[in-house]
Formats: structure tokens, C-alpha cells, sequence
């Protein structure tokens, strides 16, 4: 088995941080503290520091992203930085109300996102690697694996998506956003991060086959393109080895129900009884279940209301997931709009990244005062 070196990198953007930017003490502080709740997942905390600190969080966006930047960075260390920034960024303008970083930085982000996928594209000879929707190549370790002449992996989210439900993975082994993750077969040969289940038992070996997972831009990665192609018998076997369900028998036509984008419909998939994934790996948990409705009213008259479903969301998720970095608990106190979630903001986190696009419109606004009676009002700000 041939082994990826890793980068100690959140060490070293500490050491960057502190020294090489030379941020005065108060952002430096502020800096660190940020970092570490990120890494640990610590809204709670978040909020709070964010709260405190919202004179200075504009100057230290401005220096992470000049950081960023910089010729001598490269892709992982980049988008890392503008992780950290967006996250900062974006918890400033939820809580500070205060949206010119995010703005500034959504344009920067936007353009270094397409700069990466047309270098992913050129690498791969134009193959579109992850046109599957939560599909993404894993780029991180690429100087490494080119070295060993290994491809980058291929990750499918759908596949997983089929034997666990998010909760089991997210937030717990990783934070829910791209390029957040140092992931390195160092880790993975530990038990952590992908060897959390890929450990021979569960699931097949990290050490054994590199190229199982090692196959971004090769002919054998055209099956996780295209999840007709992939057995529906070895599916099966995978998931009832680990305890989940799949069953084919149940599909319409015996094919994956597709939305009008092609997308794999997660929920009809569901009212089937296609699926059961597992919703933890320890025996012990207990699964947090959210089961009420909320009615947001439409701001405009050609739309139907949205009829927010939590459980539906909570069967997927963790509460932690979205509260309260992504949305704040008090009712009516989110002012979401569709610009927003464009943007990757509030409902945007997940959808048209993992789940659904928004240009399938009525998937959401299908409301018409067909509502249960019970249902929390949330009206329109002006």
C-alpha cells in the first residue's frame, strides 16, 4: 500500500496567521479562537465571539483573503483560507447584520471556484467528474498522488447517501462543507475521517485496493457518473452488511427516480421503502427528531408558500447542523431570500450542493393553504 503524506496544515495556518500576516494581538486572538471553535464544530461558542468581535472582522476577512491569494499558495491552503473567511464572513452578516465582507468575498470565491473546476476539467480531460449532484473530486494531496501516480478520488455522495443517513458522517467525523476537511491517508490508516468505516469490516480497506477510490478521470469512474450502471444486487449486499436496506424490487421500472434535472429524488426514494439507512454508528444514540411545519409566506404573488417540513430535514440532519450557525432557533428572525440561498447562504448550504437545485422551484413553493392547522406562520419582511 502506498501511503499520502500529510500536511500538517491547521498548524500551520496558525503559524501563518500569527506571524507571517502579522495581525495585531486582538485579531490574532480572535483569529485562533475562531479557528478552533470552527474546527471543533463549537456554534454555540461562535456566536458568541463573533458577537463580541464584530469591530474587526471586516480588516481580519480583508487579511485572510489577501493570504488567500497569494502566488505562492496553493489550492488547498487557498480554499481552506477562504473556507475560514466565508464561514466568518457569513456568521458576521447572520449576526451582525453586517453583509459587505460576504458580498466582496462571494465574488472572489466565485471566481476561484470556476478557476479550480476548469483545472479539475483540463486535468481530467474534460470529463465532468462531479455532474452527479454531491459528487466531488479530491484534490487536496494532488502533488502527492501525481507522484505516485495515483488519480485523485472520486467521492460519490450518493452512494453513501444510500447506507447512511447524513447525521452518521456529519458533523461528527466531518464538517459539512468542502474543502473544511484535512484528509489525508494518514488519518484514514488511524481509523479516522474515511477509516471510521473503511476498515475492512464495515466496509472495504483503505489499504487494500488504492484504486477503489482512486479513479477521478479513469474509465471505471463512469459508473459512479451514472447510478443506473452500478449493480443493484452489490448495493444491496453493501448495505445489509452494514445493517441498512436497499430494496430494488421497490424502484419504479427498476430504474432511480430522477427529478426533471436528473437528479436523484432522495424522497420519493423514501415513500417507496427503497432505502433504510442507518442513522448512527453507535448502538447507543438516540436519533433527534424535529416533527413540526413551518409556512413561510411568499413575498410574491406568482409563487406558492413554502411549507418547511422539519422532520423531513430532521431524519436527514442533525438539529446542530443548522442551528445556529446556519439559521437562529427564534422564529421570524431569518430573513431569507432567494438571493441569499443563490449564494450558498441559509437553504443554499445544502441545496443545489447535495440536495435538490432551486430551479426545480416547486419542490418547495407548493403550498396552497392545504396546510395542517398547527402550522407556525412565519410572514414576509418588507
Amino acid at each position: 500500500m502506498i501511503f499520502l503524506t500529510r500536511r500538517v496544515f491547521p498548524v500551520c495556518l496558525l503559524l501563518v496567521l500569527s506571524s507571517a500576516l502579522g495581525l495585531a494581538n486582538e485579531k490574532k486572538g480572535f483569529t485562533e479562537d475562531f479557528i478552533h471553535n470552527y474546527d471543533k464544530q463549537d456554534f454555540t461558542a461562535q456566536v458568541n465571539l463573533v458577537k463580541a468581535n464584530k469591530n474587526i472582522i471586516g480588516e481580519t476577512i480583508n487579511i485572510l483573503t489577501r493570504q488567500a491569494l497569494a502566488e505562492n499558495v496553493g489550492v488547498d491552503e487557498k480554499m481552506h483560507l477562504l473556507n475560514i473567511a466565508s464561514s466568518m464572513a457569513y456568521m458576521h452578516f447572520h449576526w451582525n447584520g453586517d453583509n459587505r465582507p460576504l458580498d466582496s468575498l462571494d465574488k472572489i470565491i466565485s471566481v476561484e471556484l470556476k478557476k479550480e473546476q476548469a483545472r479539475l476539467d483540463t486535468l481530467l480531460q474534460g470529463q465532468k467528474s462531479e455532474r452527479m449532484l454531491g459528487n466531488f473530486v479530491m484534490g487536496r494531496h494532488e502533488k502527492a498522488m501525481q507522484e505516485q501516480d495515483l488519480s485523485m478520488v472520486l467521492y460519490p455522495h450518493w452512494l453513501h447517501r444510500i447506507m447512511f443517513e447524513c447525521k452518521v458522517c456529519h458533523n461528527s467525523i466531518f464538517k459539512m462543507q468542502r474543502w473544511s476537511n484535512n484528509i489525508s491517508q494518514e488519518d484514514i490508516v488511524k481509523g479516522k475521517q474515511c477509516g471510521v468505516c473503511h476498515n475492512g469490516k464495515m466496509a472495504f480497506s483503505a489499504t487494500e485496493n488504492c484504486q477503489r477510490c482512486h479513479l477521478a478521470g479513469r474509465p471505471e469512474a463512469e459508473q459512479l457518473h451514472k447510478p443506473s450502471s452500478v449493480s443493484q444486487e452489490k448495493i444491496k449486499k453493501a448495505a445489509e452488511k452494514i445493517g441498512a436496506k436497499w430494496r430494488p424490487e421497490n424502484l419504479p421500472d427498476g430504474k432511480l427516480p430522477l427529478d426533471r434535472f436528473q437528479f436523484i429524488d432522495w424522497l420519493e426514494l423514501k415513500r417507496r421503502n427503497v432505502f433504510t439507512p442507518i442513522v448512527s454508528l453507535d448502538k447507543n444514540y438516540k436519533d433527534e427528531t424535529r416533527d413540526n411545519k413551518i409556512l413561510f409566506k411568499a413575498k410574491s404573488n406568482f409563487v406558492n408558500d413554502v411549507l418547511f417540513d422539519h422532520k423531513v430535514h430532521a431524519d436527514w440532519i442533525k438539529c446542530s447542523s443548522c442551528h445556529p450557525a446556519i439559521f437562529t432557533e427564534k422564529l421570524g428572525s431569518n430573513n431569507i431570500k432567494m438571493m441569499d440561498m443563490h449564494k450558498g447562504r441559509y437553504c443554499g448550504y445544502c441545496h443545489s450542493k447535495v440536495s435538490f437545485a432551486f430551479a426545480d422551484c416547486k419542490r418547495c413553493h407548493k403550498d396552497s393553504n392545504n396546510h395542517p392547522p398547527d402550522t407556525v406562520l412565519i410572514r414576509p419582511r418588507q
